[in-house]
C-alpha cells in the first residue's frame, strides 16, 4: 500500500508539473509573443532609444521563444522540416565556427553567440505565433502599421513646419539616421502597398492608398535613394505575384511617378553623386578576395576609407559583408534561403500573409544592393530588411503544409454566380436576411456567412476561411469534418464556404429516436469519451451541442458548423471546459439527456481519456448548473 501511495503521489506531481509547464507555454505562445513581435515592428516609432527596444524584444520575444521551445523541444522537429530555417542555421553555425579564424575580440564567446541566438529565437517565436495566433496575426500588422503611420504623418508635420534646404527627415522615436529611418518608412509603404493590391474591402482600399502615399512621402524627405530602388523591386514583384487588374494599374502607376520622382526630385538623386558607394565596393572586394572561400570571420572587423578621410564600417552592400565575413561558403546558404524565402511564396501565394512577406524580402534584398554589411547583428532597423521578413515567410511555409492555414484559392462570386449555384438548391437555414445555408443540386452544401464591419475580426480572417481552416485541422487531427470544396468571396463583402456534408445524423436526432434508455446510456457514454478527447486534444468549440456533433454511418462522430472553433497548444484549462459545459447546458432537451438522465455515462466516458480533476470539475459545474436551474 506504501508503494502504491508513492507511485500515485509521484504520477499526480508528474501531472502537476505537466499541467504547470502546459499552462506556461500557453500563455507564452498566446500572449507574450504576440505582444513582443507587434513591438518588434512598431516600437521604434515611439522608444527613445535603441536600448530599449532590445529589452523589449529580449524579455518579450526572444528569451519567451526559448523558455517555449525548452519545454517542448519536439517543436524543433517541424521547424527543421522548413528548408529556409535549416539554411538560416548552416548560416549561424558557419558564422559561429569563423571565431576559430577570425581576429580576437573583445567580447567574450557568449557575448558573440547572443546575437546569433536571438536572431534563431526571431524564427522560433515567429513559428510559434502563426501556428497558435495565426488569427491574429493580419489584424496585429495592421495595427503595427496603423501605429507607424500614425508616427509618421507627426514626423512629416514637424518637418515640414521646421523645414529648411538641404534638410532630410530623420523622424523621431528612436530615429538618428535618415537612411536606418528610410528603411522603416519604405518597410511600412511595401506593407500598405502590398494591402492595396490584395485586400477585399473598398474602405481598407481606400485606407491603404493614402497611408502609402504618406510613407512614400517619409522615404522622399529622408533624401535616401537607396529606398526607392528597393520599392520599385517590391511593386514590380507585387505586380506579378497578385497578377490581376490592380496590376495593370499599379504598374501604370508606378511608371507615372518614376517620371514624377525624376523630375520634381532629380536634384535629390544626383546631387550626392554616387556616396562612395564604387570606391567602397573596390576596396570592400579587395579584401574579399584575400581569403574568398571562408572570410575574415565573424569576429572581424572591417574600415574603410575611400579617400574622404575617415573610414566605413560596412561595405554598403550586404552581399559583400556576407563574402568578407563568411566567404563563398558562407555566401552559399544566404543565397539558398533568400531564393528559397520567394520561391516558396510564389508557390503558396494564395496565402495573403506570404505576399506581404515576400514584399518585405524583395523590398529588403533592394536595399542591401547598397545598403548594409553586418551579416547578424542585434534587433535594429536592418532586421526590418532580412531578418523579419524571412522568418515569417519560414513561419507561414511551415503552417501552410501543415494545412494549419488557409490552402484554397478564394474565388469571387458575382451575385448572378450565386443566383445561378443556387438555382434548385434547398434552403436548409436561415435568417432575417435571406438563406444562411443552402443544399445545392449536386448534394453539397452552400453556408453563407453575411458581410461584418470592415474592421472587425472577421474582415481580417473571414468566417468561410475560418470553417476551411478548422476543418483541415480537425481532419489532420483525426477527427471527421465536411470536405471542403470552395471558398467564396460576394460582391457585397459577403463569403461563402461550399462543402460535401458528412453522411450521418445529428447526435440529438439519434437520441431522439431512440426508445431504450440502456441504449441512450452507451451512445451518452460514447459522446462523453469523444467531448473529453476534443478538449484533451485543446479544441475549444464555442458551439459545441448535440446538434453540431453527427453520428456517421460507422458509429464514430464528427462535427459541423465550424467556423466558431479554435484549438488552443495544450488541453485545454478547466475554465474553458466549464465554458464550453455551459454552452451545452443553454439547451433544455440536450441538458436532459447529458446532465440530467444520464449524466454517470457522460462522466464515465468522459473519465476514459481526461484526469480525474478535470472528471470532478465537469460533475461540480453540471451540479451547479443544475442547482441554479432548480431556483430559478
Amino acid at each position: 500500500m506504501v508503494i502504491n501511495f508513492r507511485i500515485e503521489s509521484h504520477s499526480m506531481q508528474l501531472r502537476g508539473f505537466s499541467s504547470t509547464s502546459s499552462r506556461i507555454f500557453d500563455f507564452i505562445s498566446l500572449w507574450i509573443l504576440p505582444v513582443g513581435y507587434f513591438l518588434l515592428l512598431c516600437a521604434l516609432f515611439f522608444l527613445p532609444g535603441r536600448s530599449l527596444h532590445h529589452k523589449l524584444f529580449y524579455g518579450l520575444f526572444s528569451i519567451p521563444a526559448l523558455i517555449a521551445l525548452c519545454l517542448r523541444p519536439r517543436q524543433f522537429r517541424e521547424l527543421l522540416q522548413e528548408p529556409v530555417i535549416v539554411a538560416v542555421l548552416a548560416f549561424v553555425l558557419w558564422a559561429l565556427l569563423s571565431l576559430c579564424w577570425g581576429p580576437h575580440s573583445d567580447d567574450s564567446f557568449g557575448g558573440m553567440l547572443k546575437p546569433p541566438l536571438h536572431t534563431l529565437m526571431l524564427f522560433v517565436g515567429c513559428y510559434l505565433v502563426v501556428r497558435y495566433r495565426s488569427d491574429v496575426l493580419s489584424p496585429m500588422l495592421f495595427v503595427a502599421a496603423v501605429v507607424a503611420l500614425i508616427a509618421t504623418s507627426f514626423f512629416l508635420i514637424r518637418f515640414i513646419h521646421h523645414y529648411e534646404p538641404g534638410a532630410r527627415l530623420i523622424g523621431g522615436g528612436a530615429f538618428d539616421n535618415p537612411l536606418l529611418s528610410s528603411h522603416l518608412f519604405g518597410f511600412f509603404c511595401a506593407y500598405w502597398l502590398s494591402i492595396s493590391m490584395s485586400c477585399r474591402h473598398g474602405r481598407l482600399l481606400w485606407l491603404s492608398l493614402p497611408a502609402m502615399l504618406i510613407m512614400f512621402a517619409a522615404v522622399i524627405a529622408t533624401g535616401s535613394r537607396t529606398p526607392l530602388v528597393a520599392l520599385t523591386l517590391a511593386a514590380l514583384w507585387l505586380g506579378f505575384i497578385c497578377w490581376n487588374r490592380r496590376s495593370l494599374v499599379m504598374l501604370g502607376a508606378l511608371a507615372a511617378l518614376g517620371v514624377a520622382v525624376t523630375t520634381l526630385f532629380s536634384k535629390m538623386i544626383t546631387e550626392r553623386g554616387d556616396s562612395y558607394r564604387f570606391e567602397i565596393w573596390q576596396i570592400a572586394l579587395q579584401k574579399i578576395a584575400e581569403t574568398p572561400w571562408i572570410g575574415h570571420g565573424y569576429s572581424a572587423s572591417l574600415a574603410i576609407d575611400p579617400g574622404v578621410g575617415y573610414s566605413f564600417q560596412e561595405p554598403h552592400s550586404f552581399a559583400l559583408g556576407v563574402l568578407y565575413y563568411v566567404g563563398i561558403l558562407g555566401f552559399l546558404p544566404w543565397l539558398f534561403f533568400l531564393g528559397w524565402g520567394l520561391l516558396s511564396s510564389w508557390r503558396q501565394r494564395v496565402q495573403p500573409l506570404l505576399i506581404i512577406a515576400s514584399t518585405w524580402l524583395v523590398f529588403g534584398i533592394g536595399a542591401g544592393l547598397t545598403e548594409g554589411g553586418g551579416i547578424i547583428s542585434r534587433p535594429k532597423e536592418h532586421w526590418f530588411l532580412l531578418w523579419i521578413p524571412l522568418a515569417l515567410i519560414a513561419a507561414l511555409s511551415i503552417n501552410q503544409r501543415a494545412r494549419r492555414l488557409l490552402t484554397f484559392p478564394v474565388q469571387r462570386l458575382s451575385a448572378s454566380g450565386l443566383q445561378q449555384l443556387g438555382t434548385d438548391a434547398q434552403v436548409i437555414e436561415e435568417d432575417g436576411l435571406g438563406p444562411k445555408v443552402l443544399r445545392l443540386s449536386d448534394g453539397s452544401f452552400l453556408k453563407l456567412f453575411r458581410r461584418r464591419r470592415w474592421y472587425t475580426s472577421g474582415s481580417f480572417n473571414p468566417y468561410s476561411e475560418r470553417f476551411a481552416i478548422n476543418s483541415e485541422q480537425l481532419r489532420t487531427m483525426g477527427i471527421p469534418t465536411p470536405q471542403v470544396l470552395n471558398l467564396y468571396r460576394l460582391d457585397d463583402g459577403s463569403s461563402a464556404v461550399q462543402y460535401a456534408p458528412l453522411p450521418g445524423h445529428t447526435l440529438r436526432q439519434v437520441l431522439q429516436g431512440i426508445t431504450a434508455p440502456a441504449v441512450r446510456q452507451a451512445l451518452v457514454e460514447r459522446f462523453g469519451k469523444f467531448m473529453a478527447r476534443l478538449h484533451e486534444q485543446g479544441v475549444y468549440f464555442r458551439s459545441l451541442h448535440l446538434g453540431n456533433v453527427l453520428v456517421l454511418e460507422d458509429g464514430e462522430f464528427g462535427l459541423i458548423d465550424l467556423a466558431d472553433l479554435r484549438i488552443y497548444p495544450s488541453p485545454l484549462s478547466l475554465s474553458l471546459r466549464q465554458r464550453n459545459l455551459r454552452h451545452m447546458q443553454r439547451y433544455t432537451v440536450d441538458k436532459r439527456w447529458l446532465f440530467e438522465d444520464h449524466l454517470d455515462a457522460l462522466l464515465q466516458g468522459y473519465a476514459m481519456t481526461a484526469s480525474k480533476s478535470a472528471v470532478d470539475n465537469l460533475h461540480r459545474q453540471v451540479l451547479a448548473g443544475n442547482t441554479a436551474a432548480r431556483v430559478h
